[in-house]
């Protein structure tokens, strides 16, 4: 799964705004891939929300991935899964969801995207690329050397997190990743929109093209 700009929910940034709405928007402006990510949502909440967001992104075309929780990705069919690395194990999890599934994992350093790639993971999150105020248990901060040196040990896809402002963007591509992952800097920008598209045209413009994949 090669993502370009990879939009994580936060219900917390909204400012009164629908989920529905801001994620909407989000994927008008250029999200190719959205991730249910709602630490403090009951499983009941969670797996609504889920089967809301499983209506939109389908409508668009776009893969809609489940933070931690394969139950909920197995029951609202979500595309795939995004795993931590205390989570279950890639493939325990592949067995649940069967092969068609998209699994990603967040990695941190090159021996954890070589495990990851090992062990059958679609695409690996690489951070935090700097600090981050939407985790509070992160890891050492992996800058642009770290997503230079994990592009150098694997083949995978990755999405650079943690942190991510439109002005990081074009410096995280050029060393190595896919796309960028992003919480804050859409999701509570006032112009969500706006937002989504200026990350988008950042990677675009030192990918190359617009075409979504």
């Amino acid at each position: 799964m090669d993502s370009r700009l990879y939009l994580i929910t936060g219900t917390d940034f909204l400012k009164n705004r629908s989920l529905l709405d801001t994620v909407a928007a989000a994927i008008e402006g250029g999200a190719d891939c959205v991730q249910l990510r709602e630490k403090n949502a009951s499983s009941r909440q969670l797996l609504q929300m889920a089967i809301d967001l499983r209506k939109l992104t389908a409508k668009y075309n776009v893969p809609l991935i489940v933070n931690d929780r394969v139950d909920i990705a197995l029951a609202a069919d979500a595309d795939g899964v995004h795993l931590g690395q205390d989570d279950l194990p890639i493939d325990i999890a592949r067995k649940m969801l069967g092969p068609n599934k998209i699994i990603g994992i967040s990695t941190h350093n090159v021996e954890e995207a070589i495990e990851a790639e090992r062990a059958g993971a679609s695409y690996i999150g690489v951070g935090p690329f700097k600090p981050t105020s939407t985790k509070t248990d992160t890891q050492p901060v992996v800058g642009l050397a770290g997503i230079r040196q994990i592009r150098q040990a694997v083949s995978l896809p990755i999405v650079a997190i943690g942190g991510i402002q439109q002005p990081d963007v074009s410096d995280i591509i050029q060393s190595g990743a896919n796309g960028v992952a992003v919480i804050s800097a859409i999701m509570a920008a006032d112009d969500v929109l706006a937002a989504a598209s200026g990350i988008r045209a950042a990677v675009d413009r030192v990918r190359g093209g617009a075409a979504w994949n």
